[in-house]
């Protein structure tokens, strides 16, 4: 077995410099340390290991294990340094700057945004993106959502004349992902602008920023939600973040969950902050799904998955104490240069 766990470190970290974009990295990691991946078959057979060898393959075994995980991490680190690197090849970094202009610094959504991407992926999400100009299949009736339901009504949102409207959140983008999905897992979260027919007030704006995750396999179960979302906001909120789970009501999730972190102000008591919406995806959500594909990739009878979702104005509200919303939009440079 020692000679088997040599040779897959050697095959592994040799496939890793072969690997150009995410989707190979998601690829390989499935392939190696996945539920059936071909490091964790590995894993099993240390059952039928001497007792005068468990120890010295139980350590190899982690040093492989350790070996792969941190060239995967090299790895996403390099391509994302090129990717970096490629968006600014057309800049000249010679030119003098202007005196008295002050170093910038990154808006506080754009900060909030980049720190739920980055721990969101160390869990294993991918990015995913979709069209802001939705139809009403992807943007509702995929979603479980009924034909009487109120975000359908013209009050609430953005109609085009042709029967297309701006998507009022980004779970439309979980849909086209199962659409177009050639296997399982799915493991994605989707940042981005919704658009809703909101009065402008200090917590409301007609068009907003949310990120929302879908993770989709045989047996995901609701404690995987439960760990997922609550190692999420320790990490956003601190490690004794308190998470409570209300049960709730939404179309497109059963059971369904609004989510609430307890937080303390300095000076003040602690008092909990509803925060995002969660819940396992409907049946009736991979019923619609398989309708459209045409297969039984998405059979729920066979997949189960859970979906979250939260405004990203708010997290940057409550991480950074602000008490109108219209600040984020409004461009004020003595206020922005606090971030």
């Amino acid at each position: 077995m020692l000679a088997q766990l040599d040779s897959l470190k050697t095959e592994a970290l040799a496939a890793l410099d072969t690997l150009s974009d995410e989707a190979a990295l998601e690829s390989f990691r499935i392939d190696y340390l996945g539920k059936k991946g071909k490091l964790t078959a590995l894993s099993a057979g240390m059952r039928d290991v001497s007792p005068d060898l468990k120890k010295e393959v139980g350590a190899r075994l982690n040093e492989v294990r350790e070996a792969i995980t941190g060239g995967l991490t090299s790895r996403q680190e390099a391509l994302q340094s090129a990717k970096d690197a490629a968006s600014v090849a057309g800049i000249d970094l010679s030119l003098p700057g202007r005196p008295g202009a002050g170093v910038g610094s990154l808006h506080p959504l754009t900060q909030i945004r980049d720190l739920a991407v980055r721990t969101l992926r160390r869990v294993g999400f991918t990015l995913a993106d979709g069209p802001e100009i939705e139809t009403e299949w992807h943007c509702f009736d995929a979603l479980n959502t009924p034909a009487d339901h109120p975000a359908r009504n013209e009050s609430d949102t953005f109609y085009l004349p042709d029967g297309r409207l701006l998507r009022t959140h980004t779970s439309s983008v979980q849909i086209r992902t199962m659409e177009t999905a050639k296997s399982l897992p799915i493991r994605i979260i989707a940042p981005g602008a919704a658009y809703r027919r909101d009065e402008i007030d200090a917590t409301h704006l007609s068009v907003f920023n949310q990120i929302e995750a879908l993770y989709v396999d045989k047996d995901v179960s609701l404690a995987d939600l439960k760990g997922t979302l609550e190692f999420f906001f320790r990490e956003v909120f601190g490690p004794k973040t308190v998470v409570r789970f209300r049960p709730h009501f939404f179309p497109f999730t059963e059971p369904s969950f609004e989510i609430d972190v307890k937080l303390e102000a300095k000076g003040k008591e602690a008092r909990w902050i509803e925060i995002a919406g969660c819940g396992m995806v409907d049946p009736a959500v991979f019923a619609e799904v398989s309708k459209k594909r045409g297969d039984t990739l998405f059979d729920p009878d066979q997949v189960t998955g859970f979906a979250f979702g939260m405004g990203l104005d708010r997290l940057a509200m409550i991480l950074h104490g602000i008490s109108d919303i219209r600040h984020l939009i409004e461009n004020d440079a003595r206020f922005l240069q606090q971030f």
